[in-house]
């Protein structure tokens, strides 16, 4: 009996440290909103993006203000990524937020700053290198780029949190090396797929697996 409560001991110390150095509070529910919200974003895009090969191409556009088009064009391109990531982000926070206060914990405990810096080194990486891509002119290497850097950086994070993540990554880093390799000029399409459905497909089977019986 002693060796035995030792054993349990031990095995309740093990899980005490897992669960310390993992961050258990994503709500499926934010993925599924992030992933409609980059939905809506990728068909502002294709909008914008009809509207500016209609002025390009047009006769009537002079071939001296094409730079200037194209630079509007990839600021507005940029403006809009950067409002799906920044609400994407707030809303994903405040799910979260529920989700541990419900669950008695914290929510910038040591296993979610893990998380964050494991997240955030890979990303800030891709970010530079596609900022190197579009300084050179290779705009069509963006998209898979990023699809890639993303899902190398869910790999990484996913280490200190659900595992669920790490597939996420997985299907990211893929989808953007078939962009990539086979379809060059879709990537707003992949990025729909990507950042859109992958990420609603991810929030549903997380909120069934963990939030739905909670």
């Amino acid at each position: 009996m002693n060796q035995n409560e030792h054993v349990e001991a031990l095995q309740d110390i093990r899980k005490m440290m897992q669960r310390s150095s993992r961050f258990l509070s994503l709500s499926g529910l934010s993925g599924v909103f992030a992933g409609t919200y980059a939905l809506g974003g990728a068909y502002i895009a294709y909008l914008w993006q009809q509207d500016f090969l209609k002025e390009y191409f047009s006769p009537e556009y002079r071939y001296e203000f094409r730079g200037l088009l194209e630079d509007t064009y990839f600021l507005k391109f940029g403006a809009l990524a950067a409002g799906v990531l920044t609400i994407s982000l707030i809303t994903g926070l405040i799910f979260s937020a529920k989700k541990a206060k419900k669950a008695g914990q914290k929510l910038l405990d040591h296993g979610a700053k893990l998380l964050l810096m494991n997240l955030a080194i890979p990303l800030l990486a891709g970010g530079a290198f596609c900022l190197l891509l579009i300084m050179r002119g290779d705009v069509l290497l963006v998209a898979p780029a990023l699809l890639i850097f993303y899902g190398i950086s869910l790999l990484a994070a996913g280490k200190y949190t659900l595992d669920e993540v790490r597939y996420l990554g997985i299907c990211e880093v893929v989808l953007g090396l078939i962009n990539g390799f086979f379809f060059l000029g879709d990537g707003l399409l992949f990025w729909a797929i990507g950042f859109g459905l992958l990420h609603i497909v991810y929030g549903l089977v997380m909120w069934n697996k963990y939030d739905r019986a909670k």
